[in-house]
């Protein structure tokens, strides 16, 4: 029996095609939904390409528990991926997925986490305060932006020349590189 995953994104949809790529063929993993918030997102047409279903619903279905299980239910998830999604994720939600629901953050958590930080907020403050280091953070979803224990973290240097830019590009190879495998290691040992 499989294990089905659902991505959820807001953005272009690079982390969630990375996720969908890295388990086409895997024998034991499935992407199997994906799940965004704004009907233009990038991340639609990429999961279009790649056959994978995608569901569009704003906040009001999200919070609402009964739909929201339902369809998930309906479409066998397992566990779920968050790959820039930047909706607080509802109580009934990290309850039920509690352990089994996982988000990455372009920095070293504790450290530029919280509401209002992501992408280049992050990487802007990061280098405000002239870190020599930053990277990504994996970690457990709760009911607080980025509070859930973390299960990984990947470190890069800050370099005086960096911009915003430059650091992002060199924060999302950490994350092409490691997000998937760390999921893997996790279902793999469920």
């Amino acid at each position: 029996m499989k294990t089905c995953i659902a991505l959820f994104a807001s953005g272009s949809g690079t982390n969630a095609e990375n996720f969908i790529h890295h388990f086409q063929n895997h024998p034991q993993i499935d992407v199997g939904l994906v799940f965004s918030n704004k009907p233009t997102a990038g991340v639609i047409s990429r999961a279009y390409k790649n056959n994978v279903p995608v569901v569009v619903a704003g906040k009001q279905l999200l919070y609402s528990e009964s739909y929201f299980l339902s369809l998930l239910a309906q479409h066998d998830i397992d566990f779920i991926v968050l790959a820039g999604f930047l909706w607080l994720i509802p109580d009934y939600l990290t309850a039920k997925y509690h352990q089994r629901m996982v988000n990455i953050h372009p920095a070293l958590l504790p450290k530029y986490g919280g509401r209002g930080m992501y992408g280049n907020q992050v990487h802007r403050a990061v280098l405000a305060n002239k870190e020599k280091t930053t990277g990504i953070t994996i970690h457990y979803v709760n009911n607080q932006y980025d509070e859930g224990n973390i299960i990984f973290q990947a470190e890069c240097p800050v370099l005086e020349s960096d911009t915003p830019d430059l650091l992002a590009e060199r924060v999302h190879m950490l994350e092409y590189e490691h997000y998937p495998q760390v999921v893997q290691g996790l279902l793999e040992k469920s």
